[in-house]
């Protein structure tokens, strides 16, 4: 303990020790260094899972394609669907699927079509027939694109399938396609010129992050 002279000249004590004020303040320093020490972990982990595109099976004929459905403009399909359904097109005239199954409910209550419905006319519009498309008009997540879609290949005997989506979803598709055992899925996943880095990075991070806390709550399938 130590001592200095008080303006009277008396000795005053002195421990050293930090305030309870100051330790709060302290703790509560580390700890936000933690978290953000902690949340900039997370972000280079799910950019690293995004990115591990490259191993996934593509090429392979399977018994049909399944387009996962993104936003209609003006019960159109958006420039990133166009791409997604380009993508499909390319797959379905090179042989590699004799059938597709677009997948996506309403957006909104204002809209016409089903996102299902809008990539079914673009699709006949560039020349694929109607009787090679099915319809699944319910989803409005990837899992429940995933799992619906699934149920249609079950009703129909089918067995193998390839996931048509965008380069930067293909990382989630996988995940949630293993979750639901898929059998050795195929990919085709196309390249985007119109999606911003927020949309194809910022989002897609949300994104993944909610897929993994809902998958941790999910029953596995059987």
């Amino acid at each position: 303990m130590r001592f200095y002279e008080s303006e009277a000249g008396g000795p005053v004590k002195f421990s050293g020790r930090p305030t309870p004020r100051r330790s709060r303040k302290k703790r509560v320093l580390w700890i936000a260094a933690a978290c953000l020490a902690l949340m900039l972990l997370w972000l280079l982990y799910i950019q690293v899972r995004i990115s591990q595109v490259d191993d996934l099976a593509s090429g392979g004929k399977t018994d049909v394609g399944i387009v996962l459905g993104a936003s209609l403009w003006s019960n159109k399909p958006s420039p990133a669907l166009k791409e997604r359904l380009e993508a499909a097109i390319a797959g379905y005239q090179a042989g590699d699927y004799p059938m597709l199954i677009v997948s996506g409910g309403l957006d909104n209550d204002r809209m016409k079509l089903t996102e299902a419905e809008g990539m079914a006319e673009y699709l006949e519009e560039r020349g694929v027939p109607k009787s090679d498309i099915l319809l699944e008009n319910e989803a409005t997540s990837t899992y429940e694109n995933l799992l619906l879609s699934q149920r249609i290949m079950q009703e129909r005997g089918m067995k193998t399938a390839t996931i048509v989506t965008h380069r930067f979803h293909g990382s989630r598709s996988a995940d949630i396609a293993e979750f639901l055992r898929y059998d050795h899925p195929q990919y085709r996943l196309a390249s985007t010129e119109v999606l911003t880095l927020w949309q194809r990075s910022g989002r897609e991070t949300l994104a993944f992050t909610k897929w993994l806390l809902d998958k941790a709550r999910l029953p596995a399938a059987e």
